[in-house]
């Protein structure tokens, strides 16, 4: 271990095992989990292999806490998302989450997608806390403020939001996802020309016709 890092350590800084899912992180962070070793966190954090299991159950566990953590730094390097209703317009709001959406899935996903043939991994991560929208995650968060909103008549009181924030961060997935899947370089990624705009228009809006006020309602057959 380096001078510096085991200055860290005795100054209480870190512990050993904060020491640990540091480097997990920050390896995941440069290069994703596909084929990370515990040889590769151990030289970076600069021990020997075998004190990560004097830390941890396994690689497992340690991947998966190291992935949380890449998750929350992702998102705090993204900013806050706007939870106040009533603040600024609806239409900029939806902006900022689909814009974080889709900058946070970009970011995050590939981490995961390495992970598809660990699903022990993906398991003990799914069973701590949300490392997004301070523990709601995304779509529950969006969820509590398209709510607000409606509380304060901004949107329409019969509106499904729970349905809204599926749509939108499904459409972030959707954008994502399939990107990962052909096994393109991150570079080429891109939000097409458009694409939020038309989201946020027809959650606004919807996409059955403007009925005039001459229009009767149809009885049912």
């Amino acid at each position: 271990m380096s001078p510096r890092k085991a200055a860290a350590l005795r100054d209480g800084a870190q512990s050993l095992r904060e020491h640990l899912i540091a480097a997990a992180e920050r390896l995941i962070s440069q290069r994703g989990t596909a084929g990370l070793t515990v040889r590769d966190i151990a030289r970076e954090a600069q021990v020997a292999d075998g004190v990560l299991y004097n830390h941890f159950t396994g690689k497992e566990e340690l991947l998966a806490l190291a992935l949380h953590a890449h998750v929350r730094s992702v998102e705090r390097e993204l900013g806050e998302l706007p939870s106040r209703a009533g603040a600024g317009t609806v239409e900029d709001n939806l902006r900022a989450y689909i814009t974080h959406g889709l900058a946070l899935h970009a970011a995050i996903l590939p981490a995961f997608a390495g992970l598809l043939s660990r699903p022990e991994v993906l398991t003990l991560f799914a069973g701590m806390p949300n490392p997004v929208g301070n523990g709601l995650g995304l779509r529950t968060a969006l969820t509590d403020y398209l709510r607000a909103e409606q509380d304060l008549g901004r949107l329409a009181p019969e509106a499904g939001a729970e349905a809204a924030a599926t749509m939108i961060v499904g459409a972030c997935h959707e954008l994502v996802l399939p990107h990962l899947l052909w096994g393109r370089e991150p570079a080429a990624f891109e939000i097409p020309p458009g694409y939020v705009d038309d989201l946020i228009t027809t959650v606004m809006n919807g996409i059955a016709p403007a009925r005039t006020s001459r229009e009767p309602d149809r009885e049912p057959s």
